[in-house]
């Protein structure tokens, strides 16, 4: 083959490499929207090939079928849960139990209430209500490790192990009390909870939310564990 001839290959070979990346991203943005708005199981493959200006064959082609696409979606909000934990631990370094959880806590609000932030938690809230064989992917490499280092700095001050009972519940009323900021929650905003959006605004609330449960957890901390004999 000429030299002429085997850069014209090549050249064909990047464009279609280029094009294959610019389907399979289009196909993982529409996809992302569809899923979030109805779900996994309403969503049709055509229908995610047609808002993706793709060929009805390309989710086989790029993903395997419906459920590989649906866990790469899915893997991209593992991702920001994974990153956002990491941040925290890595911003509450050195410092004490309290600061710490503070540190977590205005990283986990400033990211649930960011712009971009709204489609990822509807994905998350949809697979926890109407629950695929990715669930097990969310919680394994997402929630658990969050979980794992919001019980460590939990169980530091009480200053107990973090698998006594009263760390778990505390971690759960940690993570309800942010949820109830999120964008997504309509229970909340039907209530009348219109919380500000504001980077100031979200501080104040990581400020009261780190308060209100150190109050509490220290509280908590006091009484005797269900595991402790009388």
């Amino acid at each position: 083959m000429s030299t002429a001839a085997t850069a014209a290959t090549r050249a064909t070979r990047s464009e279609r490499s280029a094009d294959d990346r610019e389907t399979r991203d289009r196909l993982l943005k529409a996809a992302q929207h569809l899923f979030a708005d109805r779900g996994f199981k309403d969503v049709t493959v055509r229908e995610i090939c047609h808002a993706a200006r793709a060929n009805v064959a390309a989710v086989n082609y790029h993903f395997g079928d419906k459920l590989g696409l649906y866990r790469e979606v899915l893997s991209h909000a593992i991702d920001a849960m994974r990153e956002a934990t990491e941040t925290a631990r890595r911003l509450g370094e050195g410092k004490s139990p309290d600061e710490q959880l503070r540190v977590y806590i205005s990283v986990f609000l400033h990211r649930v209430l960011a712009p971009d932030a709204d489609t990822i938690h509807r994905l998350v809230h949809r697979e926890a209500h109407e629950p695929t064989p990715a669930l097990d992917d969310i919680v394994e490499q997402g929630v658990r490790p969050r979980i794992e280092f919001l019980s460590r700095i939990v169980a530091d001050i009480i200053g107990c192990e973090p698998t006594d009972p009263r760390v778990f519940r505390c971690v759960g009323s940690l993570q309800s009390q942010s949820i109830m900021y999120a964008r997504f929650n309509p229970i909340a905003e039907r209530l009348g909870f219109r919380f500000g959006r504001t980077p100031a605004e979200i501080d104040e609330a990581a400020d009261h939310i780190a308060t209100f449960s150190l109050a509490g957890i220290r509280a908590i901390g006091r009484s005797r564990s269900p595991r402790q004999p009388v």
